[in-house]
């Protein structure tokens, strides 16, 4: 049995939500299909279909939220990598056992209708991993 499935979308972090989707809509061809706000993480999502694959883009509704600490620190960019798992409490304590640093270690409600939990960059080369399952 496969431990991840495949590469489910790549986070982009934005300062303007509303230039970014022009951007990407001119650029990919197509308009986003969701828009959503998730409160606990304070951000605004917006996400793109290309082929099998999803980008989101991320803006923060409070500076002091992790996008807005990602922006001030690093600038806009590439945010997040993100892997799609049947069950996402398997994958989190295999990851454990092999040594990465987890973020989360208790999945929680994300965006499109997903149980979220983060891996730490600094046991990935630097890159922050989000694992995402579909909520049934």
């Amino acid at each position: 049995m496969d431990h991840i499935n495949k590469i489910e979308h790549l986070g982009i972090a934005v300062k303007d939500l509303d230039q970014a989707n022009d951007l990407y809509e001119k650029l990919l061809g197509v308009a986003p299909y969701k828009q959503e706000t998730v409160t606990s993480e304070a951000v605004t999502t917006s996400f793109f279909k290309v082929g099998e694959n999803k980008i989101e883009l991320l803006a923060t509704t409070s500076e002091d939220g992790p996008i807005g600490k990602f922006i001030a620190k690093k600038g806009e960019g590439i945010h997040h990598i993100a892997f799609d798992v049947d069950d996402i409490e398997l994958e989190l304590d295999r990851l454990e056992k092999e040594g990465f640093q987890l973020i989360n270690k208790i999945p929680k409600k994300g965006a499109d209708n997903k149980l979220v939990a983060f891996v730490h960059p600094k046991s990935t080369n630097g890159v922050l991993i989000e694992l995402c399952q579909d909520i049934k």
